[in-house]
């Protein structure tokens, strides 16, 4: 049989804590990386950080919805770590 210990492991040097409270979590990002010859918008779409993102693909009409659908703010090349520095004072 199998057992679940309840205890957590200790943080390492390299586990960081990030704030998760509601507002940080209600913010979207997109950045737009590239356009397919066939159509497709290609893009990072992150909640709370905007340094973690997944790379999505969508036609244009759907990635038009889906950034409408989830009022995301769109971030230039260099926005991302700006955001970044500004709720990390200690670098």
């Amino acid at each position: 049989m199998t057992t679940m210990s309840t205890k957590s492991k200790p943080l390492g040097d390299a586990d960081v804590a990030m704030p998760a409270d509601e507002a940080t979590m209600a913010r979207r990002y997109v950045r737009v990386t590239g356009h397919s010859d066939n159509g497709f918008v290609q893009f990072e779409y992150s909640v709370g950080w905007p340094d973690f993102a997944i790379e999505m693909a969508l036609p244009e009409a759907l990635f038009q919805e889906f950034c409408t659908k989830n009022q995301v703010q769109f971030l230039a090349d260099d926005e991302a770590a700006t955001k970044l520095g500004d709720n990390d004072e200690q670098h």
